[in-house]
């Protein structure tokens, strides 16, 4: 379509793990324009300006709003690909790391116990120990990228949460997110989780941004610039770098609302499957299903309000490998850079694989690869000596896993460096076993039929697969990925159902899904090699699918006949995502706490600041004036016009022993809606 004039569009961009998408939008007309390209984590900016480039021609000085999603917080939490973190906890217990998984999320991440905090009535138990938070920040600054800090009942009082933040900014250039000001609940170790995982997207999001800055310079856009939260709604560039962490969700929300606008639909599954994950959510009479207790993602339960989304690792280009134990294929969770891309973009990997297939010697690690991801987010002083190695040798692009780890004591590097994100592993996934069947084009068949060819010599090694070709191996490739994606769906509707989800020691319930997922392909097919299975067990899903993604035109029409179920697959579903980031409206809210210190004495809690009243109604009506004052003020600065603000009140009285009601607390929620501004 030629578009000779710009004025009044919107501009969607999604950045995901495998590729960024563009469209230019307008709300009279819907999708104009879309474009796909590949997302550059070394540098973003080069696959955002790709995609913009593709949809606009030339300057663009009347877009009126820029608008973006991205799944790179999910991506990296289902990844375990994190940023060194400091976590600062004042007031904390040292068993607070046993509750929520926090001491599993923090890995091997530094964190220090501060004496300090406050009491659930907002005093102060202990005194802040600054000198102690200096010896922290002494020891810790040269080797993370940020700090989290997190205060013992900081959402009844946050001065010791600020003073610390204060402190860090005052000695270190590194960005500091603060737990009161993500969540007003009183789940102490969730609340630090939650921080904690804030602070580790803050690097990555600052990367976004700066690389959508850089494309709007490159085309003369002079919009504002929005991005997605969890929960579907919009908030402005810096209020999201402030608080990167309710962008966690950011691309599946995004896919929900655009894929209710895409479709119609209004009581379904909707599942966005990437490159990286599979995300699952409900849209009940139009509206997608939020989750009251907190985002969960990557097995971690923080306290960002988000649409209740399933997230797996599993997608086009997860990895996959051979379970010698259970004799079986696995995908996921982790992604791998598909082969066919990754010939593709450095032909020398195909002469490569060509000289390992000549080889009499069968490479351990024959078919694999390893390349730089994104560029470093600290000093070079944060990589061990042979972690520098390794970073140094990826400079020219891709080597070979069999010459990096000729070394047995490079393997421990390598994983550290994939672990953080810094450096990913190249081999077999299910968008290379597309290419193999002809079911899908863009990259290089021939990278995935000799990777293909090398992963069945290793296995056939072992006694693995025997007989089984090339094609073999892509048919069954296929076969897994779609029984793992009815796992996923099913998962998702055994919670929603409060079914009790099956873990592998429970064999009979598994091998029955298995069963109604694996024989139905053979009953499509009309499959007659073999005697009719004894048993035939089927399924049958509730609600239809939408389906977006790139991959799910390839996925999920088999998926759907095996749970006898509907497919919705919309026009531009595979953009959904970005059409989804310019249809959305901002939503803020603030919270004021009162508690009852004592009979006849009420207080508000209010970040820093504490006010006490002797009548209920005062303290209700001081927390509704000012709660209703700050969520507007924060819809504003989100980039919100014709704000409407809703105040709601939400009292915990008890009735005691002679009857008497008993003022235990009160929760003051303001809500503040509106659209986005759009220039001009």
């Amino acid at each position: 379509m030629a578009i000779t004039d710009y004025s009044g569009m919107l501009l969607g961009i999604d950045t995901g793990g495998t590729y960024t998408d563009a469209v230019l939008f307008t709300e009279e007309d819907g999708v104009l324009r879309t474009a796909k390209s590949l997302t550059t984590k070394h540098d973003l900016s080069i696959g955002i300006c790709d995609a913009v480039n593709r949809i606009m021609d030339r300057e663009g000085d009347q877009i009126r709003m820029v608008s973006l999603s991205t799944t790179l917080a999910t991506n990296a939490i289902v990844e375990a690909h994190d940023s060194p973190v400091c976590l600062i906890m004042i007031g904390y217990d040292k068993g607070s790391l046993e509750r929520s998984n926090l001491g599993t999320a923090i890995g091997k991440n530094p964190y220090v116990f501060i004496d300090g905090g406050h009491t659930p009535l907002g005093d102060e138990q202990s005194a802040l120990d600054l000198d102690a938070v200096q010896r922290a920040i002494d020891e810790h600054t040269p080797h993370v990228s940020a700090f989290a800090v997190a205060g013992y009942f900081s959402v009844r009082n946050a001065s010791h949460e600020e003073a610390v933040r204060n402190l860090i900014l005052e000695k270190t250039d590194h960005p500091v997110t603060c737990a009161h000001e993500l969540s007003s609940g009183l789940d102490a170790p969730r609340r630090a989780l939650t921080a904690f995982l804030n602070a580790q997207l803050i690097p990555q999001l600052h990367q976004l941004i700066h690389s959508v800055d850089i494309m709007l310079q490159e085309k003369g856009i002079k919009a504002p610039v929005m991005v997605v939260k969890g929960d579907g709604s919009l908030i402005s560039a810096q209020t999201a770098l402030e608080r990167p962490v309710e962008t966690i969700l950011s691309g599946p929300a995004a896919s929900v609302v655009g894929a209710k606008y895409l479709s119609g639909a209004s009581d379904v599954f909707v599942v966005d499957m990437g490159g990286t994950t599979t995300d699952i959510a409900i849209l009940m009479d139009g509206e997608p299903k939020l989750s009251e207790e907190g985002a969960n993602v990557g097995g971690w339960r923080t306290m960002v309000k988000a649409v209740a989304v399933s997230t797996y690792g599993l997608g086009g280009d997860s990895e996959v490998a051979l379970n010698r134990t259970q004799k079986c294929l696995s995908i996921g969770p982790r992604r791998a850079y598909p082969i066919s891309l990754l010939a593709q973009q450095h032909p020398s990997v195909l002469e490569e694989l060509q000289q390992q297939l000549r080889n009499d010697r069968i490479g351990e690690h024959d078919g694999r690869f390893a390349l730089k991801l994104r560029e470093l987010n600290t000093a070079l002083t944060s990589l061990s000596r042979l972690e520098l190695e390794i970073w140094e040798s990826l400079a020219d692009g891709p080597v070979a896993l069999n010459s990096l780890l000729e070394r047995p004591a490079m393997a421990g590097p390598l994983q550290r460096l994939i672990d953080r994100g810094l450096v990913i592993n190249s081999g077999l996934t299910p968008s290379d076993s597309s290419h193999i069947l002809n079911k899908q084009n863009n990259w290089t068949r021939d990278g995935a039929l000799l990777c293909a060819q090398l992963f069945l010599r290793q296995a056939q090694r072992d006694n693995h697969l025997l007989g089984v070709t090339p094609e073999d191996l892509a048919e069954m490739i296929y076969q897994q990925t779609v029984v793992q994606a009815g796992k996923t769906i099913l998962d998702t509707a055994f919670i929603e159902e409060n079914i009790p989800q099956m873990t592998n020691t429970q064999s009979l319930g598994m091998a029955l899904l298995d069963n109604a997922l694996r024989n139905k392909a053979n009953s499509n097919k009309g499959d007659s090699k073999g005697p009719s299975p004894l048993l035939d067990f089927s399924v049958k899903l509730g609600r239809g699918i939408v389906a977006t993604g790139a991959p799910s035109a390839i996925y999920y029409p088999e998926i759907t006949a095996r749970l006898n179920t509907e497919l919705n697959l919309p026009e531009n579903a595979d953009v959904s995502n970005a059409v989804g980031a310019v249809c959305g409206g901002v939503v803020q809210k603030y919270t004021v706490l009162i508690s009852s210190p004592e009979k006849g004495r009420f207080r508000t809690h209010m970040g820093t600041e504490q006010k006490n009243f002797t009548v209920a109604q005062d303290a209700i009506d001081y927390a509704k004036s000012h709660a209703e004052e700050k969520a507007y003020q924060m819809a504003q600065e989100s980039g919100a016009t014709d704000i409407i603000v809703e105040v709601d009140q939400f009292d915990k009285i008890i009735t005691d022993a002679g009857g008497d009601q008993l003022f235990i607390e009160s929760s003051i929620i303001a809500t503040a809606k509106g659209r986005p501004v759009l220039m001009g």
